[in-house]
């Protein structure tokens, strides 16, 4: 299997590919970052995206692979937070009403490997740069000083972020809760629960998108390697949503995946600038 050279970092290769399938290391290293982020009430897709593009794995399949294992994390989420009222009020269904279109047409939309490689850097710089933001102005769980916004604003947020979303293959929630923050569109507690929905809903319509765009990465059989990647989140995030809920400060989770993420964005930038 061809791969992007991402560097030539001695801990990589924990995490790389074997020549007769998925690293057992990269299947550990996703079911944690589950665990770590559904204790939390997030989905983890920058961070799985982050551990793809250091695994080596081919740029077109990252996108594919992060969010089936975003959307497999999230929907619990957003089952638990329905029954907990979070959406009653919440102004998700205008958000969701242009981003879920856009996000699919931008997974629809062809692009280039050194185009996608540099639109993914640039997101991700964006989005890391916005979660250290957040990881310094956290307000209380209920704390709101909502203001009022033109009606047109939540479609036209959702519309945008979706696109972008559906484009590099990340679920938007990164982009769109920090928006949502800034402008003081509900308490934290709700647009987490948002932004839960919204990575779900942009994570199934991006997929749909990529899959269609890009119907070789099937038939090459190549995702089909990284299935046991699915299983992995799906006991990782279990045990996070059943045990360990709270245990992990949202501040520090924040704090880390910030890091990482401008890690990756530093190296996919170097690499689009430099040739590589």
């Amino acid at each position: 299997m061809a791969a992007p050279n991402c560097g030539s970092t001695d801990w990589v290769r924990f995490i790389s590919p074997k020549e007769n399938g998925l690293s057992v290391f990269l299947a550990i290293g996703f079911a944690i970052v589950a665990l770590i982020y559904s204790s939390v009430g997030f989905g983890g897709g920058s961070t799985y995206t982050a551990l793809l593009v250091f695994s080596g794995l081919e740029i077109y399949l990252v996108p594919i692979i992060s969010l089936f294992c975003n959307l497999t994390v999230t929907t619990s989420g957003v089952w638990k937070a329905k029954r907990s009222g979070l959406y009653e009020d919440s102004g998700v269904l205008p958000i969701l009403a242009l981003s879920v279109p856009a996000a699919f047409l931008g997974g629809l939309t062809p692009v280039s490997r050194e185009t996608l490689i540099l639109l993914l850097g640039f997101a991700l710089l964006f989005a890391g740069l916005q979660l250290s933001w957040t990881t310094f102005t956290v307000k209380k769980p209920d704390e709101t000083s909502q203001r009022k916004l033109p009606a047109f604003a939540a479609p036209v947020i959702g519309l945008g972020v979706g696109y972008l979303s559906g484009l590099v293959g990340i679920g938007g929630g990164i982009f769109l809760a920090p928006i949502l923050h800034f402008v003081d569109w509900s308490s934290p507690r709700k647009i987490a629960a948002i932004a839960s929905a919204y990575i779900a809903a942009n994570s199934a319509a991006g997929l749909a998108g990529k899959i269609i765009a890009n119907p070789m990465v099937i038939d090459r059989g190549l995702f089909l390697e990284y299935w046991p990647l699915i299983p992995a989140v799906i006991v990782g995030s279990w045990i996070g949503h059943k045990f360990m809920l709270g245990v992990f400060p949202e501040r520090i989770v924040k704090g880390v995946t910030a890091i990482l993420i401008l890690i990756v964005a530093a190296r996919l930038l170097y690499r689009s600038f430099a040739g590589g």
